[in-house]
């Protein structure tokens, strides 16, 4: 059983970030802010992926302005990611944002954070410190000492600026493209401070790559109970962050989102397309929210025993499968036949428990 650090908890909209609340599951969008449109499109296409909270980049203005209308409209809690013009900011909590992203040494003058701090005060809005090892402050990068103990020094010296002008309504993410420097930093930190902390390995890669980054990264920390909330980056579609991002946490037992699927490896007693069929019933069940495991075996003969622990499967055979329920075979299907039939039967079970 894993125990989870113990940290503060703060709220981002309806979603509480740390303390005893789940680890939330979060994206970025990557349409342009300003269309409005299209992006609150995919922030509901990412909600019902299961998406929890949202982050926006907020480059100029017009971006700002924007935030308003998306605010209103948006199923999810929305994020203002912005980088040095604290005017933003100023803007988008202005604008009914649910909570910023931004460094407070990076926006200038002492008297441009107290603007920012007093107004995110006034209106109850938190902010992330995210500390990315490619942006270090020259004061940090330059120093000889690991690159972990750099983030640290640059987080803990916002943090400071934060917590001088009375202001603990504080998340923070210390995220590397080097998987090993990213557990380093977040080990460290956790130790050090009580802020919830937001996960992430950044510049992860496309979905394969960034996929196992992203798992051995983030799978280490949660495993050792740091980590309070998760971003899977990956250069793909956002939707797949999610996927990937609540695939990890019930990988781990954190979370239950979703099916838990399963599918065994190939082999020479595989006599139907296997890899299709599993990637097809993956896709089919993608976005069923059922406490259940299905399983998709190659063989009948080993098939439904070695997965009788999954609530559902399929066995494969020549030109047809099995289709078996607590490694009991329940029907016999023409190939063509076995997802739908598939989905009827689970669907016949569990509303009969209900």
């Amino acid at each position: 059983m894993i125990i989870r650090r113990k940290s503060k908890q703060i709220s981002i909209g309806n979603v509480k970030i740390g303390g005893d609340a789940p680890i939330s599951v979060q994206s970025m969008c990557n349409t342009d802010t300003r269309d409005i449109t299209a992006t609150l499109n995919q922030i509901e296409e990412l909600a019902c992926a299961g998406c929890e909270i949202i982050r926006l980049a907020v480059l100029n203005k017009d971006a700002a302005t924007a935030i308003k209308d998306i605010v209103k409209k948006s199923p999810l809690p929305v994020v203002a990611d912005i980088h040095f013009d604290y005017r933003l900011a100023l803007q988008c909590i202005e604008n009914g944002i649910h909570a910023l992203r931004i460094n407070p040494g990076n926006i200038g003058n002492r008297e441009h954070t107290i603007k920012v701090v007093k107004e995110a005060k006034a209106h109850d809005i938190p902010i992330r410190i995210g500390i990315n090892a490619g942006s270090l402050e020259k004061e940090f990068a330059s120093q000889d000492i690991p690159l972990a103990d750099k983030m640290i020094k640059s987080a803990l010296r916002h943090i400071e600026i934060l917590e001088d002008l009375n202001f603990y309504d504080i998340k923070l993410s210390l995220k590397s493209s080097d998987v090993m420097t990213t557990i380093e930093a977040y080990q460290k930190v956790s130790s050090i401070i009580d802020y919830p902390l937001h996960l992430g390995v950044t510049e992860a890669g496309t979905l394969k790559s960034g996929l196992i980054k992203s798992s051995i990264g983030l799978g280490t920390l949660l495993a050792q109970g740091i980590g309070d909330t998760i971003r899977v980056s990956l250069t793909e579609n956002p939707v797949e962050e999610v996927y990937a991002g609540f695939g990890i946490l019930k990988a781990m037992g954190l979370r239950q989102h979703g099916i838990n699927f399963i599918s065994c490896p190939t082999c020479g007693r595989t006599q139907i397309d296997l890899i299709g069929l599993a990637k097809k019933v993956e896709d089919r069940f993608k976005n069923m929210d059922l406490p259940i495991t299905i399983a998709v075996m190659g063989c009948p003969v080993n098939g439904p025993g070695e997965a009788k622990h999954a609530d559902f499967g399929i066995a494969g055979a020549i030109g047809e499968g099995y289709i078996f329920k607590k490694g009991e075979i329940v029907a016999r299907v023409p190939e063509s036949d076995l997802i739908n039939s598939l989905e009827n039967i689970i669907m016949k079970s569990y509303s009969s428990v209900k």
